[in-house]
């Protein structure tokens, strides 16, 4: 099985290669090899493609889903009064009316429009940049070390966006957004409030974002070479959009139930249910970091993620660029075709 699917990936990368081969030398038919055209791959420009894509992609999504982050942070701070889905958004709306749902919507779009231009943009710069200097290594090593190096620092742009926006959530006299929000903030806390939950925010999406990046690609590859058994640039524009709806869907929920614990934690030091990471496991108890509002985040995040990866390849199919997955030192072959 493992010598059919090498002979495989052999057969795909040869075929680049005539394919590259061919382009330089102008012969053969332009058909399927137009779709390339556009920019670079790995230029200046398409790095910041990608952090503006990134940034579109996870901005829209995360702010069309603010009214369940509402509910989600709720449940994590007051499990109690908000026990399940259904009972919490009523609960929500019988006390502070509909506009309850809308809280923290700029914390939304802006904090995790800015963390998914840095992590999607980053991605790919460090992707590129460890595979030229971790050349033989196992695939996934890069992977990893890729999307870690690029989640740390998005985290770091996020922190303070997400620092107003759960209070915002979930404390309904502290501001009514981030105008308001930030200097009342750095008013009562200074700098340090702004960054009280990285190190579990870090804890949360570090495990996440390597899981999500790592099932994402290792899916593209199971997808193309296993099921449609074809060359991505042998497939249409809608089956690769596809390929990466599917993957992207795979990525989300497996990154969703490793990242629990920390999301809960982060909620909890947010709010000040807890001084330290410590003391909030120990108030939301071990069971509970891993059940609580789990159900909510799956519902939350699969979607989020599979939508986030579809904008984001379409943003690049329309600029005529290879949508995403695969190691740089292949997808080299691609700029011959530019």
């Amino acid at each position: 099985m493992a010598e059919t699917h090498k002979g495989c990936e052999k057969k795909l990368r040869l075929g680049r290669m005539e394919e590259a081969a061919a382009a330089k030398g102008g012969g053969g038919g332009t058909e399927g090899k137009c779709w390339w055209k556009g920019m670079r791959v790995f230029s200046p420009e398409y790095y910041a493609l990608c952090a503006v894509g990134g940034m579109l992609s996870a901005g829209t999504t995360h702010l069309a889903i603010t009214p369940l982050d509402v509910l989600k942070v709720n449940m994590q701070v007051n499990p109690s009064k908000y026990n399940s889905i259904f009972t919490g958004l009523n609960v929500l709306v019988k006390e502070h009316g509909p506009s309850s749902l809308w809280r923290g919507w700029a914390g939304k779009f802006f904090g995790y429009g800015v963390q998914g231009g840095c992590k999607f943009g980053l991605y790919e710069y460090f992707k590129k940049m460890y595979s030229d200097v971790l050349v033989g290594q196992n695939k996934s090593m890069i992977f990893f070390v890729s999307s870690a190096s690029a989640q740390v620092i998005a985290d770091v742009a996020l922190s303070p966006f997400e620092a107003v926006k759960v209070r915002v959530q979930t404390q309904p006299k502290f501001a009514k957004g981030l105008i308001d929000g930030f200097p009342k903030l750095y008013a009562s806390e200074g700098l340090p409030g702004f960054y009280r939950g990285l190190l579990p925010l870090w804890c949360r999406n570090l495990p996440f974002s390597i899981l999500m990046f790592s099932t994402f690609e290792h899916s593209i590859d199971f997808l193309y070479l296993s099921v449609l058994q074809k060359r991505k640039e042998d497939c249409s524009r809608t089956q690769q959009l596809g390929v990466t709806c599917l993957a992207g869907y795979a990525s989300g929920a497996i990154g969703t139930v490793v990242s629990n614990p920390a999301d809960n934690i982060v909620a909890s030091l947010y709010n000040k249910k807890a001084k330290s990471i410590m003391q909030a496991v120990k108030s939301i108890g071990f069971p509970g970091l891993f059940t609580r509002s789990l159900p909510i985040r799956i519902t939350l995040v699969g979607p989020v993620v599979t939508m986030q990866w579809f904008f984001y390849d379409t943003i690049k199919v329309l600029t005529g660029l290879p949508t995403s997955g695969g190691i740089p030192r292949d997808l080299d072959e691609i700029n011959c075709l530019s």
